[in-house]
């Protein structure tokens, strides 16, 4: 059984998660660690609880999401695993960083494929990938299904929705990844974001403004 755990950090305010099992194997999920304190704190939780970490999994690459991916790469020998068309994004994230004055190195490593419709399997716990862009084009959530949580990134927001202003953002195929791929989900599904709080399915099909 996983349990959860977020971390916000860097300027923007990203949820990091760290996915754990009694096996005490581990997923990190967006490491948005910036600041070397914030590097610290992820690698004292993992540390302090004696996990093994097996994923880095990365939802999209919009630099917020991937400060921290050469960190965890070197700390923990991971290779980030992403959809294919959020390649380009990655190698863009250093320049976005200039633009947004918060320059980071960047992983420039081999990379790992995430195909929507398989699973990410941590022991007896399994996380269906699920292809949601239009916030990013290969944004992707990550569905546990036997626990009915969702780790979805900048898709879906409490009472809100991903930016598309950004490049390769889409607004109409971001509101029709939610609701083809999220809003098929069961009502009582929680939704992890990639900033903010916790929601589930159920209230943001009857509350969110965007998509009543």
């Amino acid at each position: 059984m996983l349990k959860v755990e977020v971390f916000t950090f860097n300027p923007i305010q990203e949820n990091t998660y760290v996915l754990y099992n009694e096996h005490k194997s581990c997923v990190i999920v967006d490491p948005g660690c910036y600041f070397d304190e914030e590097k610290a704190t992820l690698k004292q939780y993992i540390e302090d609880r004696g996990l093994h970490t097996k994923y880095l999994l990365n939802t999209h690459c919009h630099l917020d999401h991937v400060f921290g991916n050469k960190f965890v790469a070197e700390t923990w020998g991971l290779k980030p695993y992403i959809h294919p068309m959020e390649e380009k994004v990655l190698q863009f994230a250093p320049l976005s960083g200039e633009q947004w004055n918060l320059r980071f190195e960047n992983y420039e490593g081999e990379l790992n494929w995430l195909t929507p419709g398989n699973d990410i399997q941590l022991d007896e716990d399994r996380l269906e990938i699920l292809f949601t862009p239009g916030h990013s084009p290969g944004s992707v959530s990550f569905y546990c299904r036997d626990q009915g949580f969702l780790i979805g990134g900048d898709v879906l927001f409490r009472r809100s929705i991903g930016r598309t202003d950004l490049p390769g953002g889409n607004f109409d195929v971001l509101i029709n990844s939610i609701k083809t791929e999220l809003f098929a989900l069961p009502d009582e599904v929680i939704v992890y974001p990639g900033h903010g709080e916790p929601t589930d399915i159920g209230a943001e099909k009857r509350e969110n403004p965007f998509l009543t």
